[in-house]
């Protein structure tokens, strides 16, 4: 089941740009969930004006691995900015399927951080 406008993914995101100290807008990220034949896709958006994707995957997921893939080379190379991460791949457990997870992004050209959200 996909995520509607009324109804908020149980995965969301945010990009912040640390070296601009604003919203990284024009992000694209793609979800995938860890299966017995690998990585699948469930999931995909860009980042808002405000930095943010709320419908980035379903709305329930199941307990499992799954990875967040930031596409930053392009986001950086629209303006010409050189990076060394031309992409963020951030994995992660989910174990309680009631929660919400998070999984935000701190981006600059030359480092990146995560941490896991509410």
């Amino acid at each position: 089941m996909s995520a509607t406008q009324t109804e908020r993914s149980h995965i969301t995101t945010h990009v912040l740009d640390t070296g601009t100290g604003r919203p990284s807008s024009g992000v694209k990220a793609t979800l995938e969930a860890k299966a017995a034949s690998g990585w699948q896709e469930i999931g995909s958006g860009v980042t808002d004006r405000d930095g943010r994707i709320a419908n980035l995957g379903p709305v329930q997921v199941e307990a499992g691995h799954y990875r967040v893939t930031f596409d930053t080379g392009a986001y950086f190379g629209k303006t010409g900015t050189e990076t060394f991460f031309p992409e963020v791949v951030i994995g992660f457990v989910i174990n309680d399927t009631a929660d919400h997870y998070h999984v935000p992004l701190l981006l600059s050209p030359f480092a990146y951080s995560t941490y896991r959200g509410s």
